[in-house]
């Protein structure tokens, strides 16, 4: 498949009118893709035309919807091997990790259509002639908003179920990974996705804004920071018409206490923090530790097998369990914020460090945090902090001491103790004797305070995805049986 550098508007692939992009490999630094961004010229005629699309889309039966999404997860699979390439070259990605990526984007074609017979099924009863229905309506154009860190799995679990519902989409992908967000469109295209349901607006936050002021958007699909969640939400202020569902990251708490499955437990902690080096929204940030019931032993062994992680290029040999940050600049803002909590009195257990040779790669850290005023802020990368608690109230405190709220897990034998984390901590997906990164497609995934805003995706995507439509029926206009006080019809006295 060869990738132009174009936007997709109505059918027509064309170069943005807006400033230069560039996409490369953040191991290596080679150009991956080159392009330009969308201006707001670009977005008016896109947004017109997706409106124009919206509505002979949303007349069409589902059976012939699902008909093209079922192509497209065709497409996907035979493309699987080159996508993966393209995702771990963008994204800096193992290709392993990218190959489970393309995985979760087949299988949520089938997911979609279960979730939405599952949550969206016309609903009724009768009474004589009298009928009363519920139907389910698309909103109209859906704008997806994607993130960088899964470019093609995170915006894809966002415009299969809007498609699915009868949806127009346009899709702006991360200005970190557009080659990915071009693949995915052209598969959308050879699936026969008819012109102008689907527009690709290459682009970052100006181009990103147009979008979420355009008149013409119905509703915005966002998959982020908090602090670009929060810009979203206010300038959408005064158009409650508009749709919006947020998901936006968290400082996420993996809590340890007693358990004999100590080789587990160490690979839990290692899958939560470090998975995709530290870059899923996730990742467990503050590994809290009921001291009294983890052994002095746990500690020194995490630091070193955090040690031992081999971190290299998407395409070494042997396979990496950990690449570089998406850029430079993330892995610096990785090793300032260590600096600062060390400045700060924190102890470094195992420092980040900063490859000076290859400046995306920072290898995992371990920062000892126990009675340190830290900020809650979301740290996206390989960066864990450590808290010592005396026991599993001080855990649960310590665990919803965080605005965030999306994951939290639980390590231990103990079901009573899991009971009470299970239901006390404040978190959208929680887990026990599994890795916060542990979330499955067949059950929502969002979270509350800074992770979201009560519209959790996966499963639950259909609910955002239309809304419900009532009826009240029957076939011949009829007269009441008996008219109401002080009616009079005939004009006779009554």
């Amino acid at each position: 498949m060869k990738l132009t550098g174009n936007i997709l508007i109505d059918g027509r692939w064309q170069p943005g009118n807006g400033e230069a992009i560039d996409s490369s490999n953040p191991a290596a630094g080679a150009s991956v893709w080159h392009g330009s961004a969308a201006d707001r010229s670009d977005v008016d005629a896109a947004l017109i035309a997706a409106a124009n699309a919206a509505a002979d889309w949303a007349r069409r039966p589902s059976d012939q919807r699902i008909a093209i999404l079922r192509a497209f997860q065709e497409q996907l699979r035979s493309a699987q091997d080159w996508l993966a390439e393209l995702i771990s070259r963008e994204t800096g990605k193992p290709l392993w990790e990218s190959h489970t990526e393309i995985a979760g984007m087949i299988a949520k074609v089938d997911i979609s259509i279960r979730a939405w017979d599952a949550r969206c099924p016309p609903y009724g009863g009768r009474q004589g002639d009298l009928h009363w229905s519920t139907h389910y309506r698309p909103h109209g154009v859906m704008a997806v908003l994607g993130p960088f860190n899964f470019p093609g799995h995170l915006p894809n679990g966002h415009i299969v179920p809007a498609l699915l519902a009868g949806n127009a989409v346009v899709f702006k992908p991360s200005d970190r990974t557009p080659a990915v967000g071009e693949a995915c469109a052209r598969l959308w295209e050879q699936a026969g996705l008819p012109e102008g349901v689907l527009t690709l607006l290459h682009g970052g936050g100006n181009t990103g804004r147009a979008i979420v002021e355009h008149a013409a958007v119905n509703a915005i699909l966002f998959t982020g920071s908090y602090a670009t969640g929060k810009a979203i939400h206010r300038l959408l202020a005064g158009r409650p018409e508009v749709l919006l569902a947020l998901e936006m990251g968290g400082n996420n708490p993996l809590v340890i206490g007693h358990t004999q499955a100590s080789q587990a437990a160490l690979y839990i902690a290692i899958a939560s923090a470090f998975a995709t080096t530290g870059q899923r929204c996730t990742c467990a940030r503050r590994l809290i530790l009921i001291q009294p019931e983890v052994p002095d032993t746990f500690l020194p062994e995490l630091i070193d097998a955090a040690r031992r992680l081999r971190q290299d290029a998407w395409n070494s040999q042997p396979d990496p369990f950990m690449g570089p940050l998406i850029d430079k600049d993330a892995a610096t803002a990785v090793a300032s914020a260590q600096q600062q909590w060390i400045d700060a009195g924190a102890k470094p257990l195992l420092r980040a460090e900063q490859s000076n040779d290859r400046p995306a790669f920072i290898s995992p850290g371990i920062i000892d945090t126990t009675g340190i005023d830290i900020p809650d802020q979301e740290i996206f990368g390989p960066l864990l902090q450590v808290i010592r608690v005396p026991d599993l109230d001080a855990a649960i405190h310590e665990a919803n001491r965080t605005a965030y709220g999306l994951a939290a897990a639980y390590v231990g034998d103990n079901p009573a103790a899991w009971q009470a984390f299970h239901s006390n901590v404040r978190a959208g997906v929680i887990n026990w004797n599994r890795q916060t990164t542990g979330a499955r497609g067949d059950l929502p995934f969002g979270g509350v305070g800074h992770s979201g805003n009560h519209r959790p995706a996966a499963w639950f995507a259909a609910d955002y995805c239309a809304w419900p439509m009532a009826s009240i029926t029957q076939p011949i206009a009829a007269l009441p049986s008996d008219l109401p006080p002080g009616l009079n019809l005939t004009g006779d006295p009554p």
